[in-house]
């Protein structure tokens, strides 16, 4: 039984995919070890608009306390597209993908009732778009959009792969929202000790209470505008003086 070089060809373009998608995710693996939470973000919308001939990718952060999703990320240079209003989770297919825990595509996304900015959709040619979650164990933290300016059927595999770079991107925020927390506390701490030194030297050169000198530092903080640990080291470095 011959081999159709038609067959041979399809065979080759398809290794070729797999190979560019396997050094994509190698890339954000690389990536991800870097730290650098806004490298990683604009790593993924340029590569992934560029891996699976994308019109926009998009990162949306979920803002819990508002209920709705703003762009954080995205390799469009449209100035529309960069300045549109964050979209509320119940009124919008991003926000079902949140909801729903789950991707969700459309074929065009002009025709759906859920599409906020048709209009510029329209302008731009944006047909199909797949949007998937960005999930911390369980919790959505956002979502990825993926634009395509002809009808296209996201396949399975496709899916996955976006998937796999939605929770990479996931790992990466998550890690870098516990890495803020470690140095808030960590920042907190060092003025409690800055304060605990300055409140000592009040009270043994003043002759205060302990509550009397927490109090004029906090005075003095409010007075200047100024920090209580910036308060506390003028008072540790005129002692050194």
């Amino acid at each position: 039984m011959g081999v159709h070089l038609e067959d041979v060809h399809a065979l080759r373009q398809e290794l070729k995919q797999k190979e560019k998608e396997l050094a994509f995710l190698y890339q954000l693996h690389k990536s991800l070890a870097s730290g650098y939470l806004e490298h990683l973000l604009g790593l993924i919308v340029n590569l992934t608009s560029e891996l699976i001939q994308c019109k926009i990718c998009s990162v949306m952060i979920l803002d819990p306390e508002k209920n709705e999703l703003a762009v954080r990320a995205t390799q469009s240079l449209d100035d529309e597209y960069l300045k549109k209003r964050p979209v509320k989770v119940g009124k919008s297919l991003s926000g079902l993908a949140i909801l729903e825990r789950r991707s969700i595509q459309t074929r065009d996304v002009t025709k759906e009732d859920l599409y906020t900015y048709k209009p510029m959709a329209q302008r731009l040619g944006l047909k199909s778009l797949l949007t998937v979650p960005m999930l911390v164990k369980t919790q959505p933290i956002g979502v990825i959009n993926f634009y395509t300016t002809t009808p296209h059927r996201f396949t399975d595999d496709e899916v996955r792969l976006l998937e796999a770079i939605a929770s990479q991107a996931a790992m990466a925020m998550e890690r870098d929202e516990l890495a803020k927390k470690a140095e808030a506390s960590r920042q907190a701490l060092e003025e409690r000790k800055f304060v605990e030194r300055a409140k000592g030297i009040l009270m043994e050169k003043k002759r205060l209470s302990e509550k009397r000198a927490y109090e004029l530092l906090r005075k003095a903080s409010m007075t200047s505008r100024k920090s209580m640990r910036e308060i506390a080291e003028a008072i540790i470095l005129s002692e050194k003086i």
